[in-house]
């Protein structure tokens, strides 16, 4: 055991005085030793309720022969980062995170891990890390939100709090509803109700088999969950025993498996970014192309918000992620494995219910691509994400005027107040990963959009990404980024912009002399932030078409 680098020989004397110093008994020195990263935090919904898991899967660790050791790791809540400098820090905390489990599993030679999480960049973070280590791990993610209810209507957060904000603002609203609303859209722990990033990675980890079937839908606070908890801790000391890793699991097959689910689903742009990351930890080049060939041969089968009407808890009860895959069987890879030590066959064998109003057959999809579109053009010649599942087939086409800005908090500010008009595309910009810094979600301009009732007659483009709960024509990840000097960089106001969804087009719709005597004058800004962590940063982190990395020395 790689433990037993902390706890046997006579030079390891001072080593085993400290660990019985925490209260830890002799008799449990000859077994594994399992860490819990445990991101329980008060100022996360999706996170208040990991302290139950920690001890489900305490008690799981102990019944199999394992010791469990507690140790925590930070989280950000995307929803009260957004729209202010918090967001800055989003994204880059998905690398701290990785590199605070790496530091916490080497320095003490921990032997497994157990991984609780829930939220945007936390559960990326925790994969990243345990590809990076490649010992014995197992993810538990906290779950899904149940629905708000206000005048027997369901809510969910995006739709119910930061599009409601527009709409009380031309008065479509009123004011005590609009507090009502914010009293009663968020009922209690778990990640928000839709296909956000949260409820996308979850369910995108167990397709990539480092959850047990079920994790990546099952509810918070369910006893379905905390069994889950249970079942983990006493799988990952199996794993120890085996020599199962998590490379070993999670292979390119894995990969293809995982993104032809998130197309199915019509999951999160952001994604994109996070299955790069993860797979650059594992020593795997994903390709954004490969996204993009993957979507153009998977229906979508699900319509869940933000985009559709129903909620995570109904993907759940309609047979989950399992049941997903059933539907899916002709197109996956079944030969992949989970933790667990199960197949993705012998997952699909144990389906006996689908609910196929939910979860659409092939035959009968929702749409007949992907939710996923990567574009490419003048503007974006490193390619671009849109989550097309979020695009109406009249907005599929889009040419309109630019209307540039080069922060969010510009463009909210001419936003809100009604200057922008139909037939405009709004570009934000030096909001990428370097520029940003940090690649801030765009969330409050286009859900300004979508509740002044521009949605469908307002495109938005920017180097910067955006939340899962985004929808209509918004294009992201715009690579190379306008700090990089890319294109995006080049656009004046008045511009007309060309985005062709079904032809993957994004274009500046200028003469190619003009394009060229423009990339003579660009000049690079300075950097927003030159202190602290966001400064180190913006100098290490790649370009988003890589993933937003700042790990490039892998470990073979």
């Amino acid at each position: 055991m790689k433990s037993n680098n902390i706890k046997e020989g006579v030079d390891r004397t001072p080593h085993r005085s400290l660990l019985y110093a925490t209260g830890i008994a002799k008799s449990e020195m000859k077994k594994p030793f399992i860490g819990i990263a445990s991101s329980f935090t008060d100022l996360i919904p999706g996170h208040v309720g990991i302290r139950d898991l920690e001890r489900a899967a305490e008690n799981g660790v102990y019944s199999n022969g394992g010791h469990p050791f507690v140790f925590g790791i930070p989280g950000i809540c995307d929803g009260v980062a957004m729209g202010h400098p918090g967001m800055y820090y989003s994204l880059p905390s998905r690398e701290l995170i990785a590199d605070m489990i790496e530091t916490v599993a080497e320095a003490h030679s921990l032997d497994g891990l157990i991984l609780l999480t829930n939220c945007d960049k936390i559960t990326p973070g925790m994969l990243m890390a345990s590809l990076r280590l490649n010992i014995p791990s197992i993810v538990v993610t906290a779950g899904p939100m149940l629905s708000g209810h206000y005048h027997g209507k369901r809510l969910s957060f995006v739709r119910d709090t930061f599009e409601a904000v527009a709409k009380y603002r031309i008065n479509e609203i009123t004011e005590k509803e609009l507090n009502d609303l914010e009293m009663c859209a968020c009922p209690g722990q778990g990640s928000c109700q839709g296909l956000y990033t949260a409820n996308t990675m979850a369910c995108l980890t167990e397709v990539l088999g480092m959850s047990l079937p079920g994790a990546g839908t099952a509810l918070a606070g369910s006893a379905i969950k905390k069994r889950i908890a249970f079942e983990s801790g006493a799988k990952v000391v199996d794993l120890v025993k085996k020599g199962m890793l998590p490379r070993d699991i999670v292979t390119i097959d894995a990969f293809k498996n995982a993104i032809t689910v998130d197309m199915a689903l019509g999951g999160s742009s952001n994604s994109v970014l996070h299955l790069l990351a993860i797979a650059n930890e594992a020593g795997i080049t994903l390709d954004l192309k490969l996204f993009d060939e993957i979507s153009k041969n998977t229906p979508q089968i699900t319509n869940l918000r933000p985009a559709g009407e129903y909620f995570l808890e109904d993907l759940d009860f309609a047979g989950g992620i399992p049941s997903l895959l059933y539907e899916l069987r002709t197109l996956v890879n079944q030969k992949t494995i989970n933790v667990g030590g199960k197949s993705i066959g012998e997952i699909i064998s144990t389906v006996n219910y689908v609910n196929n109003e939910v979860i659409r057959k092939i035959s009968n999809p929702y749409r007949k691509e992907g939710g996923i579109a990567i574009l490419f053009g003048n503007l974006a010649p490193r390619g671009a994400v849109i989550k097309s599942s979020g695009v109406s087939a009249s907005a599929m086409k889009f040419v309109g005027n630019a209307v540039t800005f080069d922060s969010e908090e510009s463009s909210m500010e001419s936003i809100s107040k009604g200057k922008i008009k139909e037939g405009d595309v709004v570009v934000i910009r030096y909001e990428g990963p370097k520029g940003g810094p940090g690649m801030r979600e765009m969330l409050a301009p286009t859900s300004q959009i979508v509740g002044m009732g521009l949605g469908e007659k307002v495109a938005l483009i920017t180097d910067g990404r955006f939340s899962g709960g985004t929808r209509g024509p918004c294009v992201g990840h715009i690579s190379p980024e306008a700090q990089e000097g890319g294109p995006i960089a080049l656009v004046k106001d008045g511009d007309k912009i060309e985005i062709d969804i079904h032809e993957r087009k994004l274009n500046l719709m200028v003469s190619d002399t003009e394009f060229e005597k423009r990339k003579t004058k660009i000049n690079k800004k300075p950097k927003k932030i030159n202190y602290g962590y966001l400064s180190r940063y913006a100098e290490m982190v790649s370009s988003a078409d890589e993933g937003a990395i700042v790990n490039r020395n892998i470990r073979k």
